[in-house]
């Protein structure tokens, strides 16, 4: 088994130094917090690729801060085909999904089951495959997982979500079946979004792209399709009961929030239940949003990023009346796949941050968050060169970090 430690403590002004635990016992939770929190320069140092201002201090580049507990990051295992959702069974042990179909079992010495089938196909192609997933609330009972997939239909690709029965051997999904299609269906192999998770309700939130076609970037803002939206679903697949639309004919009723580009990212707050997403910008832009029902988070209407080949997004414009702002955003781009919050205690300082998983950035961010404002940046794990596509917290008070290499990372107290 590879290990990789970290070990990063501040001194005065910020110097890495020993990484003895310079607290004593006696000393309270805002005092360690406020010496984990030092500020220190932002963690990006590259130049923007926009002129674009922020809409309001600490919306971008945030000040940096280290870790102050010692605490180490090791591969608990490698080999995985493509992970692309992980979720934590009430055993300890992980339920993973690979991107080309199949799902894994994963133990917390790095035991690996077989490929777990009986899933409906996916289409791999690019960005498409079998992407986030959850388990039913009442799993110990019923066994219920449900997923996120990229369909193949006639019209097209589309985002799908199924569910279905772990076996009781643990070698296949029994029953399986497609509850909710974000239509309409297109050729792209883009921006499928693809997290899930349940609400305290007992219904889902699932995310969607706009596909990233320019045919179909305007469906965002349109509230009759399922592209570039969050929704809220029932377990069988039907608009939850509450959400913002509900009753109005020019609107689906499942829709929560919209404007969205590419969604790879939900979390509930631990101390606030609020749900935060992050998403893809195009060239610069990417996002971290507060999601609010029956908000419009103004894509491609508003934008902190250009297109790909430098020019701008249609009017350029980063602010207008009736759209949100992002609490935060990149430029350049974190690339943001999964995120969770971590409510342990085994490393103080991180309680209540917001952790993101960056692909082409490869590394993890943390965010320190008070206030719904970022007021601190740190990168995690910068070193491994990997693609970090989703991050949960496992019950050990760790956090478990999935890569498109094909690594499960464990990263806890010392």
């Amino acid at each position: 088994m590879k290990r990789h430690f970290v070990f990063l403590c501040l001194l005065g002004a910020g110097i890495l130094g020993s990484c003895e635990r310079n607290t004593t016992a006696g000393q309270d939770q805002a005092q360690v917090s406020e010496m984990a929190n030092e500020q220190l320069p932002p963690v990006e140092t590259k130049d923007p690729n926009t002129k674009y201002k922020p809409a309001f201090p600490g919306q971008t580049r945030a000040p940096g801060v280290k870790t102050n507990t010692p605490y180490e990051a090791k591969v608990v295992t490698d080999g995985l085909d493509q992970p692309w959702g992980i979720v934590q069974l009430p055993d300890g042990r992980f339920l993973i999904n690979q991107k080309t179909g199949t799902m894994r079992i994963v133990s917390p010495d790095g035991t690996k089951s077989d490929p777990i089938k009986g899933l409906p196909e996916v289409n791999s192609a690019q960005q498409g495959g079998l992407l986030g997933l959850t388990l039913d609330p009442n799993f110990p009972s019923n066994r219920m997982v449900y997923w996120v997939f990229s369909q193949r239909t006639q019209g097209g690709n589309l985002t799908a979500v199924a569910k279905g029965r772990l076996s009781d051997d643990e070698k296949s999904i029994e029953n399986a079946q497609v509850i909710y299609q974000a239509k309409p269906a297109h050729r792209s192999t883009l921006h499928y979004g693809g997290r899930i998770l349940f609400d305290k309700t007992g219904n889902l939130f699932v995310s969607t792209g706009e596909r990233s076609d320019m045919e179909t970037r305007p469906l965002a803002q349109d509230l009759k399709t399922g592209l570039g939206k969050i929704v809220r679903i029932t377990p069988d697949g039907k608009p939850a009961p509450g959400n913002p639309f509900e009753g109005r004919a020019d609107a689906l009723p499942e829709i929560w929030s919209y404007g969205h580009r590419n969604v790879q990212g939900l979390a509930f707050h631990p101390a606030t239940g609020d749900l935060w997403e992050t998403e893809f910008g195009p060239r610069g832009g990417d996002e971290v949003n507060l999601i609010q029902p029956g908000k419009n988070y103004g894509w491609p209407v508003i934008t902190y990023g250009i297109e790909y080949r430098g020019d701008a997004i249609g009017d350029a414009i980063q602010q207008k009346e009736g759209m949100e702002q992002p609490i935060y955003y990149y430029d350049p781009v974190l690339s943001p796949s999964g995120t969770t919050f971590y409510s342990g205690d085994a490393i103080p300082e991180w309680k209540n941050n917001l952790f993101i998983c960056g692909l082409s950035s490869a590394h993890i961010a943390r965010l320190v968050i008070e206030n719904n404002k970022v007021v601190g940046e740190e990168r995690l794990l910068a070193d491994e060169n990997q693609r970090f596509r989703d991050i949960t917290q496992g019950s050990d008070g760790a956090l478990y970090a999935v890569t498109d290499q094909g690594r499960l990372y464990r990263i806890g107290a010392k």
